[in-house]
Parts: C-alpha cells; sequence; structure tokens
C-alpha cells in the first residue's frame, strides 16, 4: 500500500488545543466494522457497548517530563526530548540544536542538569546525567511535560493531570496513551460493577507515535521500537472471557499494539498470548491479521500515521474513511485531546 492511501485534509480548528471540561465529556463516534454503520454518541454511553463477561484492557504507562531546555558547552541552545530511560543516569534522546552536539561534549539543562554525551544513533543521542540522583529522578525534579507538537502552548498546570489517565502507574512514556485520558474513576467503577474485567497492560509510547510515515511504500518503513509488558493476570482474565463467550475491548492502539506484540511472541497461535517483557516495532496495516481484540476504543489519529494505519487495519480501510469523513463534517475534535472513536472489528 502507498502512504498516500492515509492522507485526508484536516481543517486545523478541529485540533482540540485542550482537554473537555470533565473526563468523560468527549463525543464517541460508533463504527461497526461489519456494516460500515455509523452513530454519533458521547462517551459517557459507552457501557451500553460492554456487558458483563467482557475485558477491557488499560495501558497503565505514566508519562514522564521529558522535555528539557538548556545549553552546549559551546553556548548554543539546545533542546532534549527524552525517548526513553536506558540506564540509571543514562537516557536516549532526540536533541534539536543549530549543531548537533557530538560524542565528548556536554549540555547544561534546565539550570540544574549537567549531560554528557555519549554517542549519536541516527536522529537519537545517549545523553548521560552526571549527576548522584537517577535519570528518572532529575526528569521528574527538573523537565517539562512534553504535550504533542500540534498542540500550540507551552503546558500549564491542568495537563500535569489532564495529560496522564487516572490510573497511570509504570512511569517511561513520552506521550500519553490517549483514548485513556477520557475515564474517570467513576466510568471504572460503573463498568466493574456491570461485570466488566478491568485488565492492564504497560506500553512506554515514544516519540515515534507522532512521526509521519515518509517513505511511499508501507511496506519500506521501518517502525521505532517501545517497551511493553503483558501481565500474566491479564492473559489469564483475557483466556477466561474469550473461553466464555466475552468480547476483548483495547483502550487504544497502545493496548492493541501490546497484546498482539504478546500474541506474536506466543508463537503466532490463534488466541494465544505470552505474558512477559519486551520491545516491539510491530506495524499493524490492512491485511495484518489479528489475534486477541474484538473492539478498539480510540482517538483520532493524524494522516500518513501509522496509527491510521493500524486503525484502518482494525476497521476496514474504507470504513474509516467514510468515519474520517463523517467526523469532520460532524465537527469532531481530533488527536490527544479530542473525542473518541469505538471500533468494531471488521471481519
Amino acid at each position: 500500500m502507498k502512504v498516500q492511501d492515509f492522507d485526508f485534509a484536516l481543517p486545523h480548528d478541529l485540533i482540540a488545543q485542550f482537554p473537555a471540561g470533565e473526563r468523560c465529556g468527549s463525543r464517541m463516534l460508533h463504527l461497526e466494522g461489519s456494516t460500515g454503520l455509523l452513530r454519533d454518541a458521547l462517551f459517557s454511553d459507552l457501557p451500553r457497548y460492554l456487558r458483563a463477561g467482557d475485558v477491557m484492557v488499560l495501558n497503565d504507562t505514566s508519562v514522564i517530563k521529558a522535555r528539557l531546555h538548556g545549553v552546549k558547552d559551546s553556548g548554543g541552545k539546545v533542546e532534549v526530548m527524552v525517548e526513553r530511560i536506558i540506564g540509571e543516569h543514562s537516557v536516549l534522546a532526540l536533541v534539536r540544536a543549530s549543531h548537533s552536539p557530538k560524542p565528548g561534549s556536554r549540555l547544561f539543562l534546565e539550570e540544574a542538569i549537567e549531560a554528557s554525551v555519549v554517542a549519536r544513533e541516527g536522529n537519537f543521542h545517549t545523553l548521560r546525567f552526571n549527576h548522584f540522583d537517577s535519570a528518572m529522578e532529575l526528569l521528574e525534579r527538573h523537565g517539562n511535560l512534553p504535550l504533542p507538537p500540534y498542540i500550540s502552548r507551552s503546558a500549564t498546570e491542568m495537563d500535569e493531570s489532564r495529560y496522564q489517565t487516572t490510573y497511570a502507574r509504570e512511569p517511561g512514556a513520552v506521550a500519553a496513551p490517549t483514548a485513556g485520558l477520557h475515564f474517570d474513576g467513576s466510568m471504572l467503577a460503573r463498568l466493574q460493577g456491570m461485570g466488566v474485567t478491568i485488565a492492564f497492560v504497560t506500553l512506554h509510547v515514544g516519540l515515534g507515535t507522532f512521526q509521519p510515515v515518509r517513505v511511499e511504500n508501507l511496506a519500506d518503513h521501518k517502525m521505532h521500537k517501545e517497551r511493553f509488558h503483558v501481565p500474566e493476570e491479564t492473559v489469564e482474565s483475557i483466556q477466561r472471557a474469550t473461553a466464555a463467550g466475552g468480547r476483548v475491548l483495547a483502550v487504544g492502539t497502545t493496548s492493541l499494539r501490546a497484546l498482539e506484540a504478546a500474541a506474536a511472541g506466543a508463537g503466532g497461535r490463534d488466541g494465544g498470548l505470552k505474558a512477559g517483557y519486551g520491545d516491539t516495532d510491530i506495524f499493524i496495516t490492512p491485511g495484518y491479521r489479528l489475534r486477541i481484540v474484538q473492539r478498539l476504543l480510540t482517538n483520532f489519529h493524524l494522516p500518513r500515521s501509522t496509527l491510521l494505519m493500524l486503525v484502518s487495519a482494525f476497521g476496514g480501510l474504507e470504513n474509516i474513511r467514510r468515519a474520517y469523513r463523517h467526523a469532520i463534517n460532524e465537527r469532531y475534535r481530533f488527536f490527544s485531546y479530542g473525542d473518541a472513536m469505538l471500533i468494531e472489528r471488521q471481519p
């Protein structure tokens, strides 16, 4: 397939710059993959689409304060976006500067952190923080919340809570698993009270989530790797529900990718899952045979992005094209702070 198959024109004023007033206050577009039928709904209607015995899988990653500003030892300004923490004192980072810093040079960040440039590989630098405190502690103390590039404002105190899911508990992401931002504690309690099982995976979202595909043929695209964990109790919950006729709802493309990566790790057996940790660069495009998830709750995604390709694989390319045209015409809000979409998998 070609990348232009996943392009569309989006009015700039539909890119949400702020979250809805309440977490559960967004709209939700429902797509039946088998028929292509679309229904306009509210996120607060979600319980109507679930039943006792279903499993809802959430990504419990927590966004770290990954953005740092400072200067090089030569005096030039620099911005550091941490991609991931790779050791107690080391990070892999995207470094923006007029001239890329060379290995052996130093950076002085937020007037508090001295970092040595250890190496460069591709677009990323390995940095070592020259401090007794860990990299995680230093980022939490001195870093800034990394709002997505399409939000054209600085992070505020409001974003400290709203660009984080209510169930975040595993630090490591540099972007939020945005489908989960719609849930508050009351909604989760309501679903559990109905008999819906809440299960968790962890996938630390990387900077690649915002990158458009820059090659013409999708087969030539190389996915970025992201760290994931699928616990044994999640595997057991899904197996019990599937055996009893329950359905699996992945909250977000990251939850779906973690489950599919775990299924691939189980050797590709139908419905098979393997608990454990790993790095995944799984690239899900139309034609991919999905194994685990029957329903996907997600937001509306960037043109030409791997996430748009994933939802097209899940709901059907023509269905997604029609759904996005409908969403634009009906003025749904797009991207991280935007509205939700509930997709029933295309058979």
